[in-house]
């Protein structure tokens, strides 16, 4: 079975649905169209895959020709992420590249912006609303900066380390995620919105081609969530440690804190820090690795179970269950012709 390629809390799926609906829009036809099961709305704790999410983000950028999802005054008309990628993709270095981002936002949006500023020792994004604007939610925010550094990250061939990032909304119900999608240096309800990033980027030259934009494109720019994820964090460190082991051969704690060269007690109380537990992240892994087995329609329930640790597909499903609050059914594909995939029955 395939490594897992991460996957998405479902309450970023109900971010964006809420976005439709505020347009008066049924996304209904989206969801079905990204392959999302509407029971997994009703489970706070279900995930989406990155390329669900991906396939939705595109889905609701088609549906309501809006590539920023009806969260600004002005729509961001379909084929202006592209046309941004083409504009960028002449900079000479991520300096220019971040320049030319931001400004074509500000040249399509016209209540949130994002404006450069930068030192030999830092660089950040900080964002503005229009005088008289609404207030904008986290997912507003997230959008922009999705759109914004994934670019650049691409541009420059490598991920920009996020430092902090301040707002002045509340938090949100997935804050875990967005730590993920930022930084641990997360906070919400501070008095002004900004994005603080290592600033070597700005000499670093851009690598990629016209021919290689065309390749971007086809998963951009719903992937960045998963792919430019903070990395610098302990339980990232200890997810590429467990992936550097079969599922039967994953090491006891005490072991692992070993093989990363720290006491237990430091990784299990650094761990905490982070919200997370040495076995929270072990289940995850186990989520996450199935998630992408029943999407993929190609192996059965019951050896899914023994792929991801399992001896009896009954364990399996009462542990699918606790993690995602759904049926591993609820994650099978529908096939195209209306015809429902055949399953392992739970």
């Amino acid at each position: 079975m395939d490594k897992e390629k991460g996957t998405i809390a479902v309450s970023l799926v109900e971010e964006a649905v809420r976005c439709v609906e505020r347009c008066g829009v049924d996304p209904a036809p989206m969801l079905e169209e990204a392959g999302i099961s509407p029971q997994l709305l009703a489970a706070p704790q279900a995930r989406v895959s990155s390329a669900q999410y991906g396939a939705l983000w595109s889905a609701i950028g088609r549906g309501l020709d809006d590539e920023f999802f009806g969260q600004d005054a002005h729509p961001m008309r379909s084929g202006s992420f592209i046309a941004m990628c083409q504009a960028a993709l002449t900079a000479r270095n991520g300096a220019q590249a971040i320049a030319r981002t931001t400004g074509f936002m500000r040249l399509v949006l016209d209540e949130l912006t994002a404006h450069v500023e930068a030192t030999s020792e830092r660089v950040r994004l900080v964002y503005r609303l229009r005088e008289g604007a609404p207030g904008k939610e986290m997912f507003a925010y997230a959008t922009h900066f999705i759109l914004v550094y994934g670019v650049v990250c691409w541009l420059v061939g490598r991920r920009i380390p996020v430092r902090a990032a301040r707002f002045a909304c509340t938090e949100p119900a997935a804050g875990h995620e967005y730590r993920s999608m930022f930084c641990d240096d997360l906070r919400f309800g501070e008095r002004e919105s900004y994005v603080e990033l290592e600033p070597a980027f700005m000499e670093l030259p851009v690598i990629q081609t016209p021919n290689s934009l065309k390749t971007f494109l086809r998963n951009a720019p719903a992937s960045f969530i998963v792919k430019y994820r903070n990395p610098d964090s302990l339980g990232a460190r200890v997810r590429r440690a467990l992936r550097a082991h079969p599922i039967a051969e994953w090491p006891g704690a005490d072991a692992l804190a070993a093989e990363l060269r720290i006491a237990e007690a430091t990784m299990r109380r650094r761990l905490k820090r982070e919200g997370e537990t040495y076995q929270s992240i072990k289940d995850a892994l186990r989520r996450d690795m199935a998630i992408a087995a029943l999407q993929s329609g190609t192996h059965t329930i019951a050896d899914i179970a023994v792929a991801v640790g399992f001896a009896e597909p009954s364990a399996f499903h009462r542990a699918f269950r606790k993690w995602t609050g759904a049926r591993p059914t609820d994650y099978r594909p529908a096939e195209r012709d209306g015809a429902r995939t055949v399953v392992t029955k739970p």
